[in-house]
């Protein structure tokens, strides 16, 4: 089912992906530009990432509450979780972005947020009626919350990598290049791996509170794929805090496990729906 023009999250959908489209597309001023030219470009990409955030968290209000539907409820699928996923870190970035002055991974960023939130149009998720239970919202609140968690982390450790990338590169000049990184990052190496790894352990906190919450409250709560992906990335990421904890694990080792947990809570839930709602054409419950 299209999402049609009618629906109420339609258009705020499409103000935010023609306003990430505008932040993807505008150049961003040289770094060491002596003019203030570079601050009124700087202020148009942040006023089209801010308009398409904005736009993107109406949309998901309005199927998450069902504003101006029939029905009482709420209206989940896989591109819904990617589009609430994909705000979540750029509502990261924002808060980053003073430190991090990244603008390949801004244009990423929002060529990735606008493309779920069009992915939605095309598979906008199935109504749900509010009979899933007290504890439901909660549940599904945390579970985005570590989706987007882990995304974040992924986004830090990304970074780390290219700077250890660029280390490699330049071996003899360590210490100048380490220097440079740091100044063009405008945050300590150690600091951005220290902060990656604090999103880790938030999103595992998460993850803990939303499989407590499943198997606690849900009444549809049972062994099915989602549940069994879901374990499996709690397992892969309780793993890599203790590993981090216990041997010190940074660096590629980390990195690794972080992309293989995140991979498997991504098919814990949007993976397991893909398959449901695209492929086999049958009704999921949340």
């Amino acid at each position: 089912m299209i999402l049609s023009p009618t629906t109420p999250s339609f258009w705020p959908s499409v103000v935010a992906v023609v306003a990430y489209v505008l932040a993807a597309v505008i150049p961003p001023a040289p770094i060491h530009d002596p003019t203030e030219s570079k601050y009124q470009v700087d202020r148009g990409i942040w006023l089209a990432l801010t308009l398409g955030w904005l736009g993107q968290l109406v949309s998901i209000l309005v199927d998450a509450f069902a504003i101006g539907l029939p029905h009482a409820g709420a209206r989940f699928g896989f591109a819904p979780a990617l589009s609430v996923t994909t705000w979540l870190v750029l509502a990261v970035y924002a808060v980053e972005s003073h430190r991090l002055r990244l603008p390949h991974i801004r244009r990423a960023l929002a060529v990735l947020a606008g493309g779920t939130v069009a992915l939605a149009w095309f598979f906008p998720g199935q109504a749900h009626p509010l009979s899933a239970g007290q504890w439901a919202p909660l549940h599904w609140l945390t579970g985005f919350a570590s989706y987007g968690l882990f995304g974040a982390a992924l986004l830090h450790a990304a970074v780390l990598n290219q700077a250890e990338q660029h280390l490699r590169n330049k071996p003899g000049q360590h210490k100048a290049a380490t220097g440079g990184l740091q100044q063009a990052l405008g945050i300590p190496l150690l600091r951005l791996e220290s902060l990656t790894f604090r999103f880790v352990g938030a999103g595992f906190a998460m993850l803990t509170l939303t499989l407590a919450l499943g198997a606690l409250f849900s009444p549809q709560w049972r062994w099915d794929h989602k549940t069994v992906f879901s374990v499996l990335s709690w397992a892969v990421f309780a793993t890599l805090l203790l590993g981090r904890a216990r041997f010190g694990w940074r660096g590629r080792v980390a990195t690794r496990w972080l992309i293989a947990g995140s991979l498997l809570l991504l098919l814990s839930y949007v993976g397991s729906r893909f398959v449901l709602e695209v492929l086999l054409h049958r009704a999921a419950p949340i």
